[in-house]
């Protein structure tokens, strides 16, 4: 028997310029149901590039001023590992206890919130939660802080989802701890937090949106899953009637809107509809799920050599989420073209094309922004093929999504096709 049911679900979500100045209000809401007289105290997470930019200080005055106490942590990692998490975790629990968690920042304080928030609530330790079967598996037993998510990125969608991604460095591999239980109760959007981004964060993030909607948008549609018992469904469902009605707003925003924030990041129309449409991309793909160039995408972030982008932080060699995720996504929807030629046909057609075929409008897209040429730009060869198909082929709950099999042989094919792409 085929599935005839799919879910829905989102956080709350405010959105608009100024959105953030409302936060201290939100959260207390959030907090008015502890018992007892004693102080609400929020943990506030961000990074150390965002608590430069003075928002994460703003919005932990804002609280004040609502009578909340707030700890600042600002030494969340970009790209989070599994060392940084269980130091965030451990930061967390010795400044506790707390009633409600904020995330200030990009997708990566976004994620340390969700962990933190994890394991100050639940037993055990990280691995146990983190997706088989690199980790446990294990689902969370308790319900969780109440999560407000603050995006100053748009691109990464975290504020709208169940997943949490992190490099276990041992492994050298990028994972995800995913359950219903880690999706954010309120979204704040606000785009005038997203001004500052560098061109090059702005064009990676982009890709993120990008990805996120054309994989939800080609995800295997839901009926086509074998029928689920209630307790056996996950936030991926595949494409359904909702998340794909998202998915073709979020590509129709970034075909007016992409080009232009990186070009000018200063144009407030442009950022605008970039939040938007990361916004969509999230609330489709945190509930169809996402597959072949996210799965690859993971090996390649986890494998980084001495790649250090412009825009990021240069400590240490980083290939940025989305970057890595559209590195391979020419090649994927190629190989995936068959499954569903209409849908193809149409996303080239939203995203500006003229008649071409989608990886040849992914490409021009890629040029334009100034992402780099392909895998061998970002350092790697022929002869890392084998062991990124290895690392791929760990991500069994992103390939479960695609709408055909997958296998070693193809993701071999599509890596080796995004060595170069021009």
């Amino acid at each position: 028997m085929t599935e005839r049911i799919f879910t829905y679900a989102a956080p709350g979500l405010k959105f608009g310029r100024g959105a953030s100045d409302e936060i201290g209000w939100d959260v207390q809401q959030l907090c008015r149901d502890v018992p007892g007289d004693a102080a609400r105290r929020v943990l506030l997470v961000t990074d150390p590039g965002v608590a430069a930019t003075g928002h994460p200080d703003r919005i932990a005055d804002s609280m004040r001023s609502r009578g909340l106490e707030v700890v600042l942590y600002a030494e969340a990692r970009v790209e989070p590992t599994d060392a940084s998490l269980e130091a965030a975790v451990a930061a967390a629990r010795e400044s506790g206890p707390f009633h409600a968690v904020v995330a200030v920042g990009g997708g990566s304080s976004i994620d340390t919130a969700k962990a933190v928030d994890l394991m100050l609530t639940n037993p055990g330790e990280l691995m146990d939660y983190v997706n088989a079967p690199v980790g446990g598996g294990r689902a969370p037993e308790h319900p969780l802080l109440p999560l407000v998510a603050v995006p100053t990125t748009t691109g990464t969608g975290a504020e709208s989802t169940t997943i949490c991604v992190l490099d276990v460095l041992a492994l050298e591999v990028k994972t995800g701890i995913s359950h219903a239980r880690l999706r954010p109760t309120l979204a704040v959007v606000d785009p005038d937090l997203t001004m500052t981004q560098p061109a090059m964060v702005t064009a990676s993030a982009g890709m993120d949106i990008l990805c996120h909607a054309l994989e939800s948008w080609t995800a295997r549609w839901f009926a086509d899953f074998d029928a689920k018992q209630p307790e056996q469904r996950v936030p991926y469902c595949g494409a359904n009637p909702i998340a794909d009605m998202w998915a073709e707003k979020s590509l129709s925003l970034l075909a007016g809107s992409f080009r232009r924030a990186v070009r000018d990041g200063s144009d407030a129309e442009a950022r605008e509809q970039m939040a938007l449409a990361a916004t969509f991309a999230g609330l489709g793909f945190g509930n169809a799920g996402v597959h072949v160039p996210h799965a690859c995408a993971y090996p390649i972030a986890g494998r980084v050599r001495d790649y250090r982008p412009e825009g990021y932080p240069a400590d240490e060699p980083i290939v940025p989420h989305g970057m890595a995720v559209v590195m391979t996504a020419p090649a994927a929807f190629a190989f995936l073209h068959d499954a569903a030629p209409e849908r193809h046909r149409r996303a080239a057609e939203l995203l500006g094309g003229t008649g071409e075929p989608l990886p040849d409008v992914l490409r021009r897209l890629m040029r334009d922004v100034g992402l780099p040429s392909g895998l061998a730009e970002l350092g790697f060869g022929q002869a890392d093929v084998d062991d990124l198909v290895e690392g791929a082929l760990k991500q069994q709950r992103l390939l479960a999504t695609a709408p055909v099999e997958v296998r070693a042989e193809d993701l071999a094919t599509v890596f080796r096709e995004s060595l170069e792409h021009w």
